[in-house]
């Protein structure tokens, strides 16, 4: 069932206004950013402005919700690729690339706004989960086992390579690309996660 035009085009106002001002608040901050700054960033009133996003705990969760509807489209992409796991490894170094760290500092903010705010702090929470989950399904898929048994038997090696993409996008914003041995570093131990859970293929 698809949602009514006036919803639907409400939704996509939402995406563009997220998308025009994830610059100014990465770059003021979360407590540096006021509402009239972020109005002034999407080109609207402020009044009209807080139609759309009442706080600025709103504008996270929603920037969450749209990131995340964004990966599980790249997740699904790569359930049904010939080579899943090859497939997941270009996207996990994709997003090393200069132009995905471009968040890197929008996702700093709101690291340190998820301790301090509740609401953003379950907001972030839900994201690692759906993507560790995400990860398992590919894991599960590859190693022949249930999606419940991958969840349980991978989960630190899904939260590692969540924790190292959150890194390095965070790392980047505060000082810089990454030099070439520690990318080194970093994509060995991703190399080493996937081979590891590759060659650990249920028996049957």
């Amino acid at each position: 069932m698809t949602a009514p035009l006036h919803l639907a085009a409400a939704d996509a106002r939402s995406h563009e206004i997220l998308a025009s001002i994830r610059q100014a608040f990465a770059e003021k901050g979360f407590d540096g950013a006021s509402m009239q700054d972020l109005a002034r960033a999407a080109g609207m009133s402020v009044g009209n402005f807080y139609r759309y996003f009442p706080s600025k705990a709103a504008i996270v969760q929603a920037m969450c919700g749209y990131d995340l509807a964004e990966i599980q489209a790249e997740f699904a992409e790569i359930q049904t690729s010939d080579r899943p796991m090859t497939c997941l490894r270009d996207r996990i170094l994709g997003h090393f690339s200069e132009e995905s760290m471009k968040d890197g500092q929008l996702w700093a903010e709101i690291t340190a706004a998820a301790i301090r705010k509740p609401e953003i702090g379950a907001a972030a929470r839900q994201m690692e989960e759906t993507i560790t989950t995400l990860l398992a399904a590919i894991f599960a898929h590859t190693t022949r086992r249930s999606v419940a048994d991958a969840q349980v038997r991978y989960a630190g090696q899904c939260q590692m390579l969540v924790m190292l993409v959150k890194a390095m996008a965070t790392r980047t914003a505060q000082c810089g690309p990454a030099s070439p041995a520690l990318a080194g570093q970093v994509v060995a131990v991703i190399d080493g996660i996937l081979s590891q859970i590759s060659n650990d293929k249920a028996e049957g």
